[in-house]
């Protein structure tokens, strides 16, 4: 039984809807118009030529895996971009998928993202360090002294950017025949089913062949103790064969807890590189550049708007500025300064205070009905070593506050107490459901108080 156009994209949407949060969903899918489907051409119809080509580079991967699900091999999506402001259609219809680039990418597996290269990477004094090492990498992989390169920084400052955008010129240059690109998790995955398979043997064939490996977020290899094992000797075939390796994780790997020391060590044998969060003039930029490429002119009073009031992070400045796009393009209005001020309203009230270890020392003794002071003594009471050990793991996790430092708020112990305070929590926290509840409840009263 053949389907109707709107029942295949409803099919399609709903297998796209499990793997983007809602918000992204609400805006970008659902003012989406299925039109026409013939044999395995699905046409649908977009607000604006905008949204067209948002939606192409950055979900492409999403909708190709849908179509495949729903229609079958060799399915496409044509778009079909409706009235603009003005009344003049465009009655172009866009291939999705370019073939020729799709068969490339499907020849090369690499899992890299063609959007992220060194070009339209913001160099500012927050990363200059990182992106120089991360080019002398991409220029010459296995040769330098940095290897393995590692990237270390907070959510959103452009770690994925960077370490995919050695892939992508490593490529372009040519010289180098096999980089893959994957994320701890991914890795994790794929190690699991391997083992539930029995193709072990074919695993670590794919990942120790490789000219150059990039593996996002090591921080979530924590207390994998089988996976570390296998990237452990992943990590020696490599190195020992001259190969590139490229890192990132959110924090420096020798602050990465519940990693074996081997591996901690390995990791540190190149270079590592911090990204910090970008200064005003780097925020003015990167804005100017995500501009330019959706091409729209933004007043500068508008651009100088959105980086004073998101200061955290390079992903809530794109999404702050998609959002002002795509009501502009949805609602046929002109991006004025009134009109980004009542799109983003939210953003003033949204700024934090940085919160502070003796207010996490606050919340956390408060909650547990025991004073603060206690959090600084020497007393060794296991209710209270308890609670000592909980808010030293919030402090390293919501302060940017060194080990040290952290011990010295707590009475003066040493960065090897806030070590087993951390292992300790960490070891609980994946048992113990109780815990898990309270850390949900403590996570809202910080946030509450930073607000």
């Amino acid at each position: 039984m053949s389907l109707s156009c709107a029942v295949a994209w409803d099919q399609c949407l709903s297998r796209i809807k499990d793997s983007i949060n809602p918000q992204s969903f609400t805006t970008w899918f659902e003012p989406i118009t299925p039109l026409n489907l013939n044999n395995r051409n699905l046409t649908v119809e977009v607000p604006s030529q905008f949204f067209y080509e948002w939606v192409e580079g950055h979900y492409s991967h999403l909708i190709d895996r849908a179509l495949l699900d729903v229609l079958g091999e060799r399915a496409t999506l044509r778009y079909s971009v409706a009235l603009d402001s003005k009344g003049a259609p465009d009655l172009s219809e866009i291939p999705s998928i370019d073939e020729n680039k799709k068969q490339k990418r499907s020849e090369k597996k690499t899992n890299l993202i063609d959007r992220y290269c060194f070009n339209n990477f913001v160099e500012g004094s927050n990363n200059q360090f990182a992106r120089a090492a991360a080019l002398a990498v991409a220029e010459s992989p296995g040769k330098t002294t940095f290897n393995p390169l590692v990237i270390y920084g907070g959510v959103g400052l452009g770690k994925t950017h960077l370490i995919q955008s050695i892939g992508n010129f490593t490529l372009q240059k040519g010289g180098i025949g096999n980089v893959l690109y994957v994320d701890s998790e991914k890795f994790t995955i794929e190690f699991i089913n391997s083992i539930q398979t029995n193709k072990t043997t074919e695993f670590s064939s794919i990942y120790r062949n490789v000219d150059l490996l990039i593996v996002d977020d090591i921080q979530f290899f924590t207390n994998k103790e089988r996976t570390q094992e296998e990237f452990f000797h992943t990590f020696n075939a490599l190195y020992n064969a001259g190969k590139q390796i490229v890192l990132s994780s959110d924090r420096p790997p020798k602050d990465l807890v519940g990693v074996e020391e081997r591996l901690l060590s390995r990791f540190q044998w190149g270079l590592v590189a911090d990204i910090q969060a970008p200064d005003l003039e780097t925020r003015i930029a990167i804005l100017q550049q995500k501009a330019q490429q959706y091409g729209i002119h933004l007043e500068r009073a508008i651009i100088e708007f959105i980086a004073t009031n998101i200061t955290s992070n390079i992903r809530e400045l794109e999404g702050a500025l998609i959002r002002l796009l795509a009501h502009a393009s949805l609602k046929s209005q002109d991006i004025s300064l009134d009109v980004t001020k009542n799109v983003l309203r939210n953003l003033s009230h949204q700024k934090k205070k940085n919160v502070t270890v003796e207010e996490i020392q606050r919340i956390v003794s408060d909650h547990y009905g025991i004073a603060d002071d206690l959090l600084r003594a020497k007393t060794r009471k296991q209710e209270i070593a308890y609670v000592r050990q909980i808010a030293m793991y919030l402090s390293k996790e919501l302060t940017k506050n060194s080990l040290k430092t952290i011990g010295l708020h707590f009475g003066g112990r040493d960065h090897s107490t806030v070590i087993h305070a951390l292992q300790c929590v960490e070891k609980q926290l994946q048992v113990d459901n109780t815990l898990k509840k309270d850390f949900a409840e403590l996570h809202k009263k910080i946030e509450f108080s930073s607000n």
